[in-house]
């Protein structure tokens, strides 16, 4: 069975899973309340900084932070933009090894980003595949 087979056998949406800068520039100006164009770069500079660390992941290693780096995390934490989880293995001679993870909100960072009114709400409510509603039949049409 063909991948596209299956999304449309299980109605999967691989999209659906994915945040995007856009996103996370909404999210932190919805939480921060930043308005001016100082602020407006912070949010942008602080958004692109998230996706630097998460690309199209959801969770990072805490280890692969430096101190400043999980001070902010920390913030982020405490808005609700991140969160943490911890994973536990037993090793030689019954050492127990945790593993911290920091791992994006992605409930959280969509209704933030949902709440401004400034996209359509179609995004919102996961309508994406409708685009092609909009288009006119004369693009459809094979005589061109």
């Amino acid at each position: 069975m063909l991948f596209m087979d299956i999304c449309l056998f299980q109605s999967v949406n691989p999209l659906r899973d994915m945040i995007t800068v856009g996103m996370l520039i909404k999210a932190l100006r919805a939480l921060f309340n930043k308005g001016d164009e100082g602020e407006e770069e912070w949010v942008k500079q602080m958004a692109i900084f998230i996706m630097d660390f998460f690309g199209y992941e959801q969770r990072v290693l805490d280890n692969n932070l430096t101190p400043n780096d999980r001070d902010i995390f920390y913030m982020l934490e405490n808005s609700g933009i991140l969160r943490t989880e911890m994973d536990e293995t037993t090793i030689q001679k019954g050492k127990i090894w945790r593993i911290h993870y920091w791992v994006l909100n992605m409930d959280r960072i969509r209704e933030l980003s949902c709440d401004e009114k400034e996209e359509a709400e179609e995004s919102c409510n996961g309508e994406n595949g409708k685009i092609y509603d909009s288009l006119s039949e004369k693009i459809w049409s094979r005589d061109r």
